[in-house]
């Protein structure tokens, strides 16, 4: 980083890669801090200079156990701590890189809408494809899927006769859901956030999925499989689905937001 420099470090993970979202917080050894500085994208840190004495350097970032480090600054106001090495934090297993096809006969994915402002309604997407690119490092991996609206299943075929139709979804013209997520940022217990774009009856909107990794294991017939578990909320009238009843009350016969939960599996793809 080009400034004047005080402390400064280079934060890596054990395998070598940057750590992001980290943070280089200084204290004195009363516990007084006097810098809090950011990492930039290439995990370099640096605290303005600071005067000369011994202070008391924490790295931390989400996901990653924080590191300390007794850092004695000289009259020179300028300290390099080198390379930091951070290691995940308990809790924050990673699955292992590779291309992994969901795996639809074992996966889900529901929808759930308030009904009349005091029950839910509850659905699921039958049919869907899709692949989890899991990268070396773990947070640019990805996911695409898409899903065929028409599979929509409410349990009730007139109600899903309506809800596919032009008042609501349009299947006609608008037959597939699409959902592209490149990006996660940890958020610690195993818990990530992962950046996507829905796009959805003809309309693309930047719908962000909070997904929890629960494990990878060999199925019997010789196959990795992984599993995980997302959860996000949008608004269908982002997605221009406006039909918007009411009761005499004034509440909404079908509420605004939709809840989507989904749990995947997939399998690993050969290279």
């Amino acid at each position: 980083m080009a400034q004047t420099k005080g402390i400064d470090a280079q934060l890596r993970t054990a395998d070598g890669w940057t750590v992001p979202d980290a943070v280089l917080t200084v204290t004195t050894l009363a516990g007084e801090q006097v810098a809090r500085v950011p990492a930039d994208a290439d995990g370099a840190v640096c605290s303005e200079q600071l005067p000369a004495d011994t202070y008391t350097a924490i790295v931390t970032a989400p996901g990653f156990d924080p590191v300390a480090k007794l850092a004695i600054v000289p009259p020179t106001g300028t300290l390099a701590l080198g390379v930091v090495t951070m290691t995940r934090a308990a809790g924050s297993e990673v699955p292992p890189p590779g291309t992994w096809a969901i795996d639809p006969a074992h996966s889900t994915i529901g929808l759930t809408a308030r009904h009349l402002g005091i029950a839910v309604v509850r659905g699921r997407l039958t049919e869907f494809t899709g692949q989890v690119v899991v990268a070396d490092q773990v947070e640019r991996s990805g996911v695409s899927t898409q899903m065929q609206v028409r599979s929509l299943d409410t349990g009730n075929a007139t109600r899903d006769e309506h809800l596919k139709s032009a008042d609501f979804l349009d299947i006609e013209n608008f037959p597939l859901m699409e959902y592209r997520g490149a990006g996660l940022t940890a958020l610690g217990d195993g818990r990530w956030s992962l950046d996507g774009e829905l796009t959805l009856h003809g309309v693309s909107k930047s719908v962000p999925l909070q997904v929890d990794y629960l494990g990878q294991v060999e199925d019997p017939w010789g196959n990795d499989r992984l599993a995980f578990r997302g959860v996000t909320e949008l608004r269908r009238k982002d997605f221009e689905i406006s039909m918007d009843t009411r009761l005499l009350s004034g509440v909404a016969q079908i509420g605004n937001a939709v809840r989507i939960e989904i749990d995947i599996q997939a399998v690993r793809q050969e290279s």
